[in-house]
């Protein structure tokens, strides 16, 4: 598709999508909800029809034969009344039963026939009253658009369709029709309605396909409205990154800052054990029993250092442990170079070292519980 940018080659950005579903566009067909509830009302109809059916008639055949509103109670205007209103209550409870149930599936089906399309879509701003909606120039495009003959002729297809689907679903019964005098009124009921109800069936099912062709065609529309140009691909990339100077002078300060603090990352290779937190915080430290009374930092960094601390003692075998909570302490509170001087961070990386000092092969146990003493 040709458009003011150019050919539309490039499939939409997430934020595209996003926008567009701010603005309630998205690939919806207006029938599938429908069809779907007529299709699973006709076999609500089939399934549960007889017994409403006969819910029906019993209280019918209660309100015509019985004197209900003829009775000593009811010689005033005021007890007729109130007899009329308990009756009109008893009626709406006995019919609530049957009736919701089957309310409450057709909506069920409804609202998840929507929800499959769409999911959930919350546009309180289309609520409000747009006044451009009264424009009536703006009306007679509308109905005069190219969009409005699809569907009018949308429209006349799936009449014919539905049209051939009863055809063909009626021809097969016309001979046990054409016999049905021979039977009383009651077998010909029972099989009209039967015979109605196959034959709705039947539309109601070729009505679903429709629709779900139909959703088809428009999930595929909205796709290709959303393609976009090579300058709506640059715009995009503009609005969500920034202008490309300002991009390239951040990033040029980035590498700037990251050049400074890169320092306190060299002293990685002499450090005796790596603590991490696992990822975000990494603290190197060293400990030299014969010149250090206490372990001391000798470089930490966060994300993008602590990664580069991680891989400059993995290429130098220093051993890296998980602790994240006293990575995190260390960090914050030890400046590189600076020795560690709380006890309980001391008694915690006596264990550390020693864990360390056996996966590297050295034995400095006394010295290690020379730390553990100074920490006591």
């Amino acid at each position: 598709m040709a458009g003011e940018g150019g050919d539309k080659t490039h499939e939409a950005t997430p934020r595209r999508r996003e926008q567009a579903r701010e603005q309630g566009q998205v690939a919806r067909s207006q029938d599938l909800a429908a069809a779907l509830v007529l299709l699973f009302a006709i076999i609500l109809l089939m399934t549960l029809g007889k017994q409403i059916a006969e819910h029906f008639v019993q209280y019918s055949r209660v309100m015509l034969s019985d004197p209900l509103f003829i009775i000593s109670e009811n010689t005033d205007i005021n007890g007729l009344n109130q007899s009329v209103m308990n009756e009109f209550y008893k009626m709406i409870l006995s019919f609530m039963q049957p009736l919701g149930l089957f309310s409450f599936a057709l909506l069920a089906v409804a609202v998840l026939a929507n929800l499959a399309q769409i999911g959930f879509l919350w546009l309180p701003d289309k609520l409000g009253f747009d006044f451009t909606r009264l424009d009536p120039i703006k009306g007679f495009g509308r109905i005069f658009s190219m969009q409005s003959v699809m569907r009018l002729v949308m429209g006349i297809v799936k009449i014919t369709i539905c049209a051939l689907v009863a055809y063909y679903a009626v021809r097969g019964e016309i001979g046990t029709i054409l016999n049905l005098t021979e039977n009383d009124e009651n077998q010909i009921s029972a099989y009209l309605a039967k015979t109605l109800l196959i034959i709705a069936l039947k539309v109601a099912a070729a009505l679903v396909i429709i629709a779900i062709l139909d959703y088809m065609y428009q999930k595929w529309k909205f796709e290709q409205d959303l393609r976009m140009s090579n300058e709506e691909m640059r715009e995009e990339m503009k609005n969500m990154l920034g202008d490309p100077q300002v991009l390239g002078r951040r990033r040029q300060i980035q590498r700037e800052m990251a050049m400074k603090q890169r320092g306190g990352v060299q002293g990685t290779s002499d450090a005796d054990v790596v603590v991490t937190n696992p990822t975000h915080y990494a603290v190197a430290l060293k400990f030299d029993p014969e010149t250090m009374d206490v372990p001391i930092v000798v470089a930490k960094g966060a994300d993008f250092l602590a990664q580069q601390i991680r891989k400059i003692a993995l290429e130098h075998g220093i051993p890296i442990i998980e602790k994240k909570l006293l990575a995190q302490a260390l960090f914050k509170t030890v400046e590189i170079g600076q020795p560690v001087r709380n006890t309980e961070h001391l008694i915690a990386l006596a264990e550390i070292l020693a864990y360390a000092y056996r996966i590297s092969g050295r034995n400095i146990e006394e010295e290690l519980r020379r730390l553990r003493h100074h920490a006591a």
